[in-house]
C-alpha cells in the first residue's frame, strides 16, 4: 500500500508541476499580445493626454493673462499723488529759476544801458567843458571800469544761457569766474562813494556847476 500511495502522490505532484508549466507557457504566449495592446492603448491615451494638456495650457494662459496683469501690485494712490506733487513742485521750481535768470539778464542789460547813458551824456560832456574846479573823475570814481566789467558779466551770462536748456544753465559758475574782478572793481567804487556824495553836495551849492549838472540830467531824460 505505501508504494502505491507514494506513486499516487508523485503523480499528483507531477500533474501540479505540469499545470504550472502549461500556465506559465500560456502566459508567456499571451503577455506580448496583451502588452502590445495595452501599450498601443497607452500611446493613444498619451497622445490624447498631451493634446488635452496643450489645449488646456493655452486656455489657461488666455485666462490667466488678464489676471496676471490685474494681479500685479498696483501703485498705491497715495504714492501716485506724492510723485505727482513732487513733479509739480519740481516744475514750479524750474519755472521760477527760468524767470530769475531772465530777470537777472534783463536787470544787467538795463544797468549797462544806464551806465552807458551816464558816461555819454554826463561824464564826457563835463570833461569836455574842462571846468577847473569840477573834479569829474573824483565825482564818478571808476564808473567806466564798472561799465566794462558789467558788460563782461552780461556777455558771460548770455553765453551760459543762449541755446542752453534751462536745467543745464550754470549761472553760479559765471559769478565764481568773475568774482575776483567784481570785488576789485566795486571795492574802489564803494570806497569813494561817500566822498563823491559829499562832493556832489558841494557842487550843487555853486549855481554855475549846478546848472551844468541840470543840463546833463535833462539830457538823460
Amino acid at each position: 500500500d505505501c508504494p502505491e500511495k507514494e506513486g499516487t502522490g508523485g503523480r499528483k505532484r507531477n500533474l501540479t508541476l505540469l499545470r504550472n508549466k502549461l500556465y506559465m507557457g500560456q502566459r508567456r504566449r499571451t503577455e506580448p499580445v496583451v502588452e502590445s495592446t495595452t501599450t498601443a492603448g497607452d500611446h493613444g491615451n498619451l497622445r490624447r493626454s498631451q493634446s488635452d494638456r496643450t489645449e488646456y495650457s493655452q486656455k489657461l494662459q488666455e485666462k490667466m493673462a488678464p489676471q496676471a496683469v490685474s494681479s500685479t501690485p498696483a501703485t498705491p494712490p497715495q504714492q501716485d499723488e506724492k510723485e505727482e506733487e513732487e513733479e509739480a513742485v519740481s516744475r514750479r521750481m524750474m519755472a521760477r529759476r527760468v524767470k530769475i535768470i531772465a530777470e537777472l539778464l534783463q536787470t544787467e542789460k538795463d544797468y549797462i544801458s544806464d551806465l552807458d547813458l551816464c558816461i555819454k551824456e554826463v561824464i564826457q560832456p563835463l570833461r569836455n567843458m574842462q571846468i577847473a574846479r569840477f573834479d569829474v573823475d573824483g565825482l564818478f570814481s571808476n564808473i567806466e571800469l564798472v561799465h566794462q566789467l558789467s558788460a563782461k558779466l552780461l556777455s558771460l551770462l548770455e553765453e551760459a544761457t543762449t541755446d542752453v536748456e534751462p536745467p543745464m544753465q550754470i549761472i553760479g559758475e559765471v559769478f565764481l569766474q568773475i568774482k575776483g574782478p567784481l570785488e576789485d572793481t566795486y571795492k574802489i567804487y564803494c570806497y569813494h562813494h561817500d566822498d563823491a556824495h559829499a562832493m556832489l553836495e558841494y557842487y550843487e551849492k555853486d549855481e554855475e556847476l549846478k546848472q551844468h549838472l541840470r543840463d546833463c540830467v535833462q539830457s538823460l531824460k
